[in-house]
């Protein structure tokens, strides 16, 4: 059944999402028949990248859509780290701000470092002011359902395309809510395989190998439910009738999973894959995010690591020049008006603008072939530019490096730290006017060398401050065709 809508407010917010941007035709109201006919489920942590994919629309659009709806408060945003061998949902956030670097899964007892372009999945849930569904309140749900649906994703496949999740259901025996400060007893009767019981909130964890000859009667396990564990408590038992005792020490309602794995089965050796989700690299990488959210910021200490961003800096040649050559308050308007430009080129290409810096910029992309696009994207522009301006030309010089970065806050913003930003901004340092330079990474990756068979490109080396090793960049000129 599918439960009501508010009827005057859902009108409300979505007129205000349709100003919000020019969107393609019925956009909107996609939305809305989604919003007022999906079931429960699908209205829970949807994934921006398969709605798009499902209605054969773009996915750069269908997330500002979600970023505009959310913002509106027809959605909330939902962050949720994955684990890469079980697909447990292992933390789910509401903010940015919760998220920390690392995360330890209590069903595989294995600890990870949180990076943003791997399993740090953003998704989308209906307000409960727009539509109530049952997922705004799990604790009503059953254990079971809690357990499968609100902490596990089906976005983790097997190689035949079965969701991870349905093959864990199907050896699930038990799933329990733990009363507190009770004993709760479970029984289950085992005849081969591994017994795997779990926590998920890490407070007990169990593994039980099946040997030998059947037991003459019950085996009891007592299982202590209190303090967070990061092993399992291994045993080894025999086949029959196993009963767990869970005494939850806490003060707060538990839950606990037990499963039995079939004979030689590795948990640690599942083949999974998982189907393209919205990333926490690609939201930061996305302008309309960084617009609408920016109060977000990361409160880990150490910030969050993202394995390969790139980066890209410019910067005005002689802008002192033109302060004094045309005048404080006419200089600052035209950068003003480069600033604009150049966002709306950064953001045509996949990118986002990190920051401005006096009179440069910093740039983030999703690929190298993007960043190097926007590059020769922003120099026609400001070329365009000029050519309405006497006298005020601007003359841009621009750098793009690739590589590991930390995302932290710096002064209030989403910012990016380390080594890979500090070659991006010395390698935009060795350009000269209307200059590209790009780094030996930059240049070989994929789909750069298409975007620059019309070009002239000069290999050089050079040693940068602060950097051991010599570092090979590349000159890109103007289009040969022009010069």
């Amino acid at each position: 059944m599918v439960s009501a809508v508010d009827e005057q407010l859902l009108d409300e917010r979505l007129a205000a999402l349709e100003e919000a941007r020019a969107w393609r035709p019925r956009l909107i109201s996609k939305l809305e028949s989604h919003i007022r006919t999906a079931d429960d489920l699908a209205l829970f942590r949807i994934n921006a990248f398969s709605f798009a994919q499902e209605r054969h629309l773009p996915e750069n659009e269908i997330i500002d859509l979600f970023l505009h709806a959310t913002a509106l408060g027809l959605f909330s945003m939902d962050w949720s780290l994955y684990c890469p061998q079980c697909c447990c949902v292992v933390e789910s956030f509401r903010s940015l701000k919760s998220l920390h670097n690392h995360y330890h899964c209590p069903f595989c007892q294995v600890g990870y470092d949180a990076a943003l372009d791997e399993y740090i999945a953003v998704a989308f849930t209906v307000s409960p002011n727009i539509r109530k569904i049952q997922f705004h309140d799990p604790d009503q749900l059953s254990a079971w359902d809690k357990f499968f649906k609100t902490q596990n994703t089906a976005e983790g496949l097997l190689p035949d395309g079965q969701p991870l999740v349905n093959a864990k259901a199907a050896i699930a025996r038990s799933v329990t809510y733990l009363p507190p400060g009770e004993t709760t007893s479970i029984e289950i009767e085992v005849n081969e395989g591994t017994v795997v019981g779990s926590c998920p909130l890490g407070r007990a964890a169990i593994m039980a190998s099946i040997v030998g000859a059947p037991a003459s009667g019950p085996q009891v396990v007592a299982v202590a439910y209190g303090d967070k564990v990061h092993v399992h408590d291994v045993h080894e038992m025999a086949p029959g009738k196993i009963v767990f005792t869970l005494a939850n020490k806490t003060s707060e309602r538990g839950m606990f999973a037990v499963a039995v794995l079939p004979p030689g089965f590795d948990m640690g050796r599942v083949p999974v894959h998982f189907v393209p989700f919205l990333n926490g690299k690609r939201l930061l990488t996305t302008q309309a995010f960084r617009d609408l959210f920016r109060s977000e910021v990361i409160k880990a200490r150490e910030g969050i690591g993202v394995k390969d961003i790139t980066l890209l800096f410019t910067d005005l040649k002689g802008s002192t020049a033109l302060y004094d050559r045309i005048g404080d308050l006419n200089a600052f308007a035209l950068v003003q008006r480069h600033f604009d430009l150049l966002q709306d080129v950064v953001t045509r290409h996949n990118g986002a603008i990190i920051k401005t810096i006096g009179d440069a910029v910093m740039a983030t992309f999703l690929e190298p072939a993007d960043a190097v696009a926007a590059a020769l994207s922003m120099r026609n522009e400001i070329d365009a530019f000029n050519g309405t301006q006497a006298d005020r030309a601007l003359i841009l010089k621009i750098g793009i490096h690739k590589g590991a970065a930390i995302a932290v806050t710096l002064n209030e913003r989403l910012d990016y730290f380390g080594q890979t930003v500090n070659i991006a901004a010395r390698v935009q340092q060795l350009a000269d006017a209307e200059e590209i330079f790009v780094s030996e990474d930059v240049y070989s990756a994929e789909g750069v060398h298409a975007l620059l068979t019309s070009r002239e490109v000069v290999s050089s080396v050079f040693k940068l401050k602060g950097v051991r090793q010599d570092l090979r960049v590349f000159r890109i000129t103007k289009d040969l065709a022009a010069l």
